[in-house]
């Protein structure tokens, strides 16, 4: 076999292997239900969403993603019960929510959700 064919074989493999473990690890990520404790000085967007949420899940992993690069949402899995005291401190009506010094959005559209966690900054 072609030393190039077996190059491309090699990398579209290893893409792959490496595209399944990142999706599988965000996953873990959305499934966590730890306690959280916001702290109110820190200028983070606060992201409420629960992990058996469909819509939730629909944008999670392009919020990881946005936090990945600019560390600036605070993840808040609402399935833990010890954090369903911020429904009422946040007036929360839904889930996906998200929540900066400014203002809160509940939804699924990327673009109301990348123009709340900019305007945290």
């Amino acid at each position: 076999m072609n030393k190039w064919i077996k190059g491309i074989i090699s990398v579209v493999v290893a893409t792959g292997l490496i595209s399944y473990v990142v999706h599988n690890y965000i996953n873990f990520v959305e499934k966590k239900q730890n306690v959280v404790t916001i702290d109110k000085k820190k200028n983070k967007t606060l992201f409420f969403y629960r992990d058996d949420c469909k819509d939730c899940q629909k944008v999670f992993h392009h919020v990881y993603w946005k936090n990945v690069f600019n560390k600036n949402i605070e993840f808040v899995n609402m399935n833990q019960k010890m954090n369903r005291k911020y429904i009422e401190e946040y007036d929360l009506k839904s889930v996906p929510s998200f929540v900066n010094k400014n203002e809160i959005y509940s939804g699924t559209k990327i673009s109301d959700i990348d123009h709340i966690m900019e305007n945290n900054k």
